[in-house]
């Protein structure tokens, strides 16, 4: 088996990796950025996928990888991973109808609830300890799912009509245009900002330049959240007007 994730703020690759140490330890995953990666896929006939719902939909970086490598999908066996912050209809069930288009047969999904993202916004922030109870759970259900995926019994959060319409009427139907296209909506304060380039290095669309001292966004932005989770000025923001908590799980750990 080979894994593949793409991650934000880390949620996503800390439960790809809980699942692939039950399921296989030799097994390795890497991040959908990595150019190497197609060929790797191509080695395997198992993968289990791993990313972080956005407003019930699929990151736009996530559609495009899949769209652009559609040759490889077909006759692969898919297992699909989805974080999130809230409830998601179907979270993992958006990628495997879509994954399903181009030929991969899915065996199983599973959802987990992981520490919200989301910077700059207070509506789904949690004390530091729930949400370190949050990825511990996490982890054990990652586990679990591993342990009955390799039975022959693997979860299904996601998968399904009934789930279909949750997660099309839960959200996606009100904020689908939020993750049709990439957004030119990231913010940087230049007053505040230091050029120290860390938002640049960890941008996944490289997005982000520093320009005579100061990083300037373009129109390119996933939403991951990470440049937000990373400036230690807190200058950045995307959704909200000022940043109200990093959130990057290594301070939940």
């Amino acid at each position: 088996m080979l894994g593949l994730y793409f991650s934000g703020t880390g949620n996503s690759k800390y439960c790809i990796e809980k699942f692939l140490q039950e399921y296989d330890p030799k097994a390795e995953a890497f991040s959908i950025e990595e150019e190497e990666l197609p060929k790797k896929m191509e080695q395997h006939k198992e993968l289990v996928f791993s990313y972080p719902v956005q407003f019930s939909n699929l990151p736009k970086i996530v559609r495009d990888f899949v769209n652009q490598h559609q040759q490889i999908w077909r006759g692969k066996r898919i297992f699909v991973i989805a974080t999130m912050g809230l409830f998601s209809g179907d979270g993992a069930g958006i990628l495997a109808r879509m994954l399903q288009q181009y030929g991969a047969v899915i065996t199983g999904g599973l959802h987990l609830k992981m520490p919200d993202s989301i910077s700059d916004e207070k509506a789904l922030k949690r004390p530091i300890e729930e949400n370190r109870l949050l990825v511990a759970n996490a982890g054990k259900k990652a586990a679990e799912a591993a342990r009955n995926t390799r039975k022959g019994t693997p979860p299904q959060d996601g998968i399904g009509p009934f789930c279909h319409l949750a997660g099309l009427f839960g959200q996606r139907l009100y904020f689908y245009n939020r993750t049709k296209h990439y957004t030119d909506k990231l913010k940087i304060d230049s007053s505040s900002c230091i050029g120290c380039g860390q938002c640049a290095a960890v941008c996944p669309m490289k997005n982000i330049t520093v320009v005579d001292g100061s990083a300037k966004s373009g129109d390119q932005c996933t939403m991951c959240y990470r440049c937000i989770s990373r400036c230690p000025q807190q200058c950045i923001t995307l959704l909200g007007k000022r940043v109200v908590e990093q959130c990057r799980l290594e301070r939940y750990l």
